[in-house]
């Protein structure tokens, strides 16, 4: 008898605001949805913004306004034959029973659940939440504000929850974003270093600077990149190594 594969509780999650995880949950999401063949849900915990549910709505908007848009999003469903996946507003505290809930009451098997937390520790509920999932990656750039944050962050995650008994979480990965490559590569091997030192993971892949992720849905443009209803186009993702980073990924993951 088959045993049933459990659901993927995933987050891109930091302290710091700005170093993308909200971005990257929506790549991720609709690259595994969308173009990998995984069933995958959104819990849009970051209260107050909801960035991802904002962004469900003008994604929605942006389709039905962008001919090029509507016929990829026409294409897409007609040959993957499901649904978008859902993003699914909801506080921290508490959202891990809500997804249980949640997953009981699906008509399709589950395979991941994508997580957009809030950038603090102190919300209610996120060590809890947080402490709840599988796997969890955290971006950093080149910069000490960001670097002190998130190593402060990284290290309540692994001196406080990981210790605990009743904790889920398999992997914490911190990686590169907004790599630029002017800057000098001797700078990210003293950062690196530093964070091996602490016993925290570092990935290999980097990603690299591009005002790509700083854009969605132009009524213009020919190709997509962060969208919660269409995967981002390869040709992009090669030119920011989002392709080798998802490699990567996959093998942290397991899937």
């Amino acid at each position: 008898m088959e045993t049933k594969k459990k659901t993927l509780f995933i987050a891109f999650s930091s302290q710091k605001g700005g170093v993308g995880k909200s971005t990257f949950t929506t790549l991720f999401a609709s690259l595994l949805h969308y173009r990998l063949g995984y069933n995958v849900a959104v819990f849009d915990c970051d209260f107050p913004q909801h960035s991802l549910v904002k962004m469900r709505e003008r994604d929605m908007s942006n389709i039905m306004g962008n001919e090029m848009y509507k016929k990829l999003a026409h294409k897409q469903f007609t040959s993957i034959n499901k649904k978008a996946y859902p993003v699914i507003q909801h506080r921290a505290d508490g959202v891990l029973e809500a997804v249980e809930q949640f997953l009981q009451s699906s008509s399709v098997p589950v395979d991941v659940i994508f997580f957009d937390l809030p950038g603090t520790v102190n919300s209610a509920g996120i060590l809890k939440t947080l402490a709840g999932m599988h796997h969890i990656f955290t971006p950093i750039i080149a910069d000490r504000v960001v670097m002190e944050s998130t190593l402060v962050f990284t290290q309540v995650l692994n001196d406080v929850i990981r210790k605990q008994s009743a904790t889920s979480i398999q992997s914490i990965s911190l990686f590169w974003n907004q790599v630029d490559g002017r800057e000098k590569s001797s700078l990210y091997g003293i950062y690196e270093n530093l964070i091996k030192s602490l016993g925290i993971h570092v990935m290999r892949s980097h990603i690299t600077d591009s005002k790509r992720f700083r854009k969605e849905g132009e009524a213009d443009a020919k190709t997509v990149f962060r969208s919660t209803l269409l995967p981002a186009d390869e040709r992009l993702m090669k030119a920011c190594r989002l392709d080798l980073f998802m490699d990567e990924f996959l093998r942290t993951v397991k899937l």
